[in-house]
């Protein structure tokens, strides 16, 4: 029958795999808008890389201390943690290209604060968590206008550039952070990052055409239920709720390594220019690997095997951590690490695409605000709790032991993975919603209805 779940799913995964082979990155780029919102998000996240990794340095150095030193990593996870949710709602009462320009501007100037001489510690680690504040409504604007430009064809092969591609910056951000911090200054990378908003928000006001914000004043209701909206909406969706904590528990356990990197690096060698190498290779490694395995994953598996890797590599992100338990030395720990990151570069990008083809628009920067909460906090918990446990114990049992626990959740959440099914009918009751108009706020019926599939 036309109307049988099983050939519904069969027609839509005939539909991506002819879309797969249809649309290319040259199709992707010849959007003028989405050139100009791909190379404003490269600008930022370098930016953002350089100065972590300098300022990590920059507070081990002075401090000593394995937690301050991850303190300082995680100080910009907080915005999302505090008040990630409703920030990033705030990207739907205004209209995204107004969002996107107000936030590269407020960050820019409080950025070029920290190139002030001799400001101490407390005081530049406050003015980071302030100018993070305009992270969550920036990635949640950007996130909900990507459809709006590229459309719903161009949309997976759009997340999945750029995912690989904020590696890439990630991977230039910390080698070249971790370089200047140590040979020159940091305040070197702090002023290379206020140029990078700069650039960002010329782009957005050169080449991002205005559209009316998601909800008019009429629509709006109070912040706070309107954020309650986007928990709901996730967590009241079998596929989105699936994914949503795949991603938490994936980040909680990969991202040690990058938070434990500077002491781990100074344990590990006397020498300075050793340690400044050995620091930038850990925390480059995972967004290398990232690179790799999403590039692998993209150009030479089909939708219906990228699907199926999606167990096996989400255990292997945290398994491939666990040697660590015998204290490599740091380049042994960079490939480890680099492992890790090609198994989460096969899987993240496919997840981000689903997620983003079962949201209704007008709720795709709540949703958004909703996810990089939850990786936020995961990611900002796993480095004060191993930062605070390596303070007191060996580092390499720390993360060996850590990981160990990453590998048996991964495999829990492998076992409960909803069926292919599943999400192919999530995304299809979308497929028959017009994009212009907002969705009612409800889980689709046919993806609160399926049983989740056991491997």
């Amino acid at each position: 029958m036309s109307g049988d779940p099983d050939s519904r799913t069969a027609r839509h995964a005939a539909a991506t795999t002819e879309g797969d082979q249809r649309i290319t990155f040259r199709d992707l780029f010849a959007i003028r808008e989405f050139r100009a919102l791909y190379f404003s998000l490269i600008f930022n996240w370098v930016g953002d890389y350089l100065a972590r990794a300098a300022i990590t340095v920059l507070v081990y150095e002075q401090s000593k201390s394995v937690l301050l030193s991850a303190a300082a990593f995680a100080v910009s996870f907080l915005p999302w943690v505090i008040g990630g949710t409703l920030l990033a709602a705030l990207a739907e009462r205004y209209p995204y290209r107004r969002v996107l320009i107000t936030a590269d501007v407020y960050r820019m100037v409080l950025i070029s604060l920290l190139l002030i001489p001799h400001v101490p510690i407390p005081v530049m680690l406050l003015i980071i968590f302030l100018a993070s504040l305009g992270t969550p409504p920036t990635q949640a604007a950007r996130s909900a206008l990507q459809p709006l430009v590229v459309g719903r064809d161009k949309l997976p092969i759009a997340v999945a550039t750029n995912a690989t591609s904020v590696q890439a910056a990630q991977v230039f951000g910390y080698l070249a952070g971790a370089a200047l911090a140590t040979a020159i200054s940091p305040r070197v990378a702090l002023f290379i990052d206020v140029v990078t908003f700069a650039v960002s928000a010329i782009l957005v006001v050169a080449f991002v055409r205005p559209r009316p914000p998601a909800h008019d004043r009429a629509e709006r209701r109070h912040l706070l239920r309107e954020s309650g909206e986007g928990f709901r909406l996730v967590f009241g969706t079998v596929t989105l709720r699936s994914i949503a904590i795949m991603m938490f528990v994936l980040t909680m356990f990969a991202v040690v390594p990058e938070g434990l990197a500077a002491a781990w690096a100074a344990e590990s060698s006397a020498d300075e220019a050793t340690r400044g190498l050995n620091q930038g290779l850990i925390m480059a490694a995972g967004p290398i690997g990232f690179v790799v395995g999403g590039l692998l994953i993209s150009r030479l598996a089909g939708p219906a095997l990228r699907d199926r890797l999606v167990r096996p590599l989400a255990v292997l992100s945290a398994l491939a951590l666990v040697p660590a338990l015998t204290a490599p030395p740091a380049p042994i720990v960079a490939i480890l690490v680099a492992l890790s990151g090609i198994a989460q570069g096969g899987v993240a990008p496919t997840l981000n695409g689903k997620f983003v083809l079962i949201l209704p628009h007008g709720y795709r920067a709540r949703a958004y605000g909703v996810m990089q909460t939850g990786l936020q906090l995961s990611q900002f918990t796993a480095v004060m709790v191993t930062g605070l446990l390596a303070d007191q114990f060996w580092l390499p049992m720390v993360v060996g032991l850590w990981s160990i626990g990453g590998a048996a959740a991964m495999a829990l959440l492998a076992y409960r993975w909803p069926s292919p099914g599943t999400f192919a009918a999530a995304i299809e009751g979308q497929l028959t919603s017009p994009m212009s108009a907002p969705a009612p706020l409800r889980a689709p019926v046919a993806t609160t209805s399926v049983t989740p599939e056991r491997p």
